[in-house]
């Protein structure tokens, strides 16, 4: 047992053997490989960091969750970039992503996810992101704390072992995903100021609109008020601040009993 604990070293303490892991999901050889060109050129070597990429160009062997996943869990870099093929770093540079991961770092510690894209609340999106026909979005005081992080531009804390649902699939939306698997760890999503160029706007269609309800089955099934029973103990949980069930030994009592009847029932 001394020997196990002497050996046990805390996931803060975990040594990673590069500084980035640049994964790309890619359906076009020749735009994946402008991207590698440009994150090379702003100073992502590969002595220092790595390139992995999913090959869809021939068919779509994974969808975005799976293919992602993968690659989270191969990456050995300490911070992952998860990006589209279709972003060039014409702007800021290898120095400037360092600067804002040094920001995150003294403003939260417990920061996993950021990009330069999302959303902070309902109709409140910043983004400082730049298009090929010379359009600049630039709006927000950064960094922000965000509900959702744009999936062309992410980068992920690799210390706090996020991963992506494995019951949802597809190509949208699964940056949403990534922050609500952070938030139900204990950490906290950003949008920071690293402006980058996008190649598209993105496409809502029945593809979209498809992943968004399965995502809203999902979370609204996982975020339900439940009755939870373990070995020595037994609690509501609610969002509601009117259910008060555990400070109400009437509502504990019938709840109980309600439960109680319904196991005979079934």
């Amino acid at each position: 047992m001394q020997e196990l604990i002497a050996q046990a070293t805390s996931v803060q303490e975990r040594v990673f053997p590069l500084d980035f892991s640049i994964c790309t999901l890619v359906s076009n050889r020749q735009e994946y490989q402008e991207m590698m060109a440009s994150f090379v050129e702003a100073g992502f070597s590969l002595s220092t960091s790595e390139f992995l990429y999913v090959d869809n160009s021939k068919k779509n062997q994974f969808d975005a969750y799976a293919g992602l996943n993968i690659m989270l869990q191969r990456a050995k870099g300490r911070y992952v970039i998860l990006c589209h093929q279709d972003i060039l770093l014409n702007f800021d540079k290898r120095d400037q992503l360092e600067q804002r991961i040094t920001e995150l770092h003294t403003l939260d510690a417990a920061w996993a996810v950021a990009g330069n894209a999302g959303a902070v609340g309902p109709n409140y999106i910043v983004y400082k992101v730049s298009y090929p026909d010379g359009t600049l979005k630039d709006k927000g005081k950064f960094p922000l704390e965000a509900q959702s992080i744009d999936e062309h531009f992410m980068l992920v804390n690799n210390v706090a072992g996020l991963s992506f649902s494995a019951d949802l699939s597809g190509f949208h939306l699964y940056g949403v995903d990534l922050c609500l698997q952070a938030a139900a760890k204990g950490y906290k999503s950003y949008v920071i100021d690293f402006h980058v160029l996008h190649k598209s706007r993105g496409n809502v269609d029945n593809n979209f609109r498809r992943c968004r309800k399965n995502l809203v089955k999902k979370y609204s099934h996982y975020f339900r008020s439940r009755w939870i029973q373990t070995p020595s103990t037994s609690f509501y949980l609610s969002g509601s601040r009117v259910i008060k069930v555990n400070k109400n030994p009437i509502s504990l009592f019938c709840i109980r009993m309600w439960n109680g009847v319904r196991k005979r029932m079934i």
